[in-house]
């Protein structure tokens, strides 16, 4: 049973990386991609700690990694529980149904006279920024009248 066992890690059937000659031309390639280009030599050394798997395997853990990134997921269960309520268009209890979309109605038409008294506000100002532009322009042409008039006599 020993010998058994010390061939088959002989052969490098046991080992994850393989047999001597194997490990030896990854290690070259891994550093051949160093000096060459060093994003390839780093994707190798992850492929090697990585367990070497399938690119099929890489693929779809990229895309998994991907879509929780782009916000596939909502990040706590209340997000996800408030998504698939507004998804479905309702939790199934009419009374809380009803709340809710008057809720949201008087959200809506507050947020409206918000945006209207923000531009109202905006309006305002700017009105004030020409009266104050236009009173300082009229004393400038005020004070160059008068220094005009002395210098022409």
């Amino acid at each position: 049973m020993t010998s058994q066992s010390s061939s088959s890690w002989a052969t490098g059937r046991l080992c994850r990386s393989g047999p001597f000659p194997r490990r030896s031309l990854e290690i070259g390639a891994i550093v051949v991609g160093f000096i060459y280009w060093w994003p390839v030599g780093l994707a190798l050394v992850a492929w090697k700690f990585a367990g070497y798997p399938a690119f099929a395997e890489l693929r779809d853990a990229a895309r998994r990694t991907v879509s929780d990134f782009e916000g596939g997921r909502p990040a706590s269960r209340f997000a996800r529980a408030f998504e698939a309520a507004n998804r479905r268009g309702g939790t199934g209890n009419a009374a809380f149904d009803e709340y809710r979309r008057a809720e949201l109605d008087r959200l809506e038409a507050q947020r409206r006279a918000l945006e209207e008294e923000s531009r109202a506000f905006s309006d305002f100002v700017e009105e004030l920024k020409r009266a104050r532009d236009r009173e300082q322009f009229d004393a400038f042409m005020a004070k160059r009248r008068t220094e005009g008039g002395s210098r022409s006599v």
